[in-house]
């Protein structure tokens, strides 16, 4: 049995996980981030129908 061998594919799979988990970590955040603001965008857009409820009820076409 290779110890020395080992102890690197272990370090090496341990260092892989700690990659693994820090980027799920950071994408998790940015998908966070993302749903906070698009929970702020949709906030605003419900200010702006109480304030204007008549905008976007119409639309004018013509054939």
């Amino acid at each position: 049995m290779d110890i020395a061998g080992l102890s690197t594919e272990l370090a090496s799979i341990s260092l892989m996980t700690e990659v693994g988990t820090q980027m799920l970590s950071k994408a998790m955040d940015t998908g966070e981030a993302l749903g906070a603001g698009l929970v702020e965008m949709m906030d605003a857009a419900a200010m702006e129908r109480s304030v204007h409820p008549e905008l976007g009820a119409n639309i004018d076409m013509r054939i």
